[in-house]
């Protein structure tokens, strides 16, 4: 597996991305609408970040490497 330089905050907005999804997953939510709206905040973050126009970040699969990062490494991963 190929490691990118992820910077801390892009790491940060997925991770915060999974805890809302779960959240939001989870039967019987509560507070739908700011979940959905939190969901929505993180995806433009995470989407319209400069990492990805940096060539670590053109890079096809950096956005898969993300989301397969498992949250207890998104901690340990450091930017260049």
């Amino acid at each position: 597996m190929e490691s990118f330089p992820f910077p801390d905050d892009l790491l940060r907005a997925q991770q915060a991305w999974h805890a809302a999804y779960r959240e939001l997953a989870a039967p019987r939510p509560r507070h739908t609408t700011v979940l959905r709206r939190r969901l929505l905040k993180l995806s433009v973050r995470i989407q319209w970040h400069p990492f990805w126009a940096t060539p670590a970040g053109r890079v096809p699969a950096a956005p898969v490497e993300l989301r397969r990062i498992p949250p207890h490494e998104r901690r340990r991963v450091r930017s260049a």
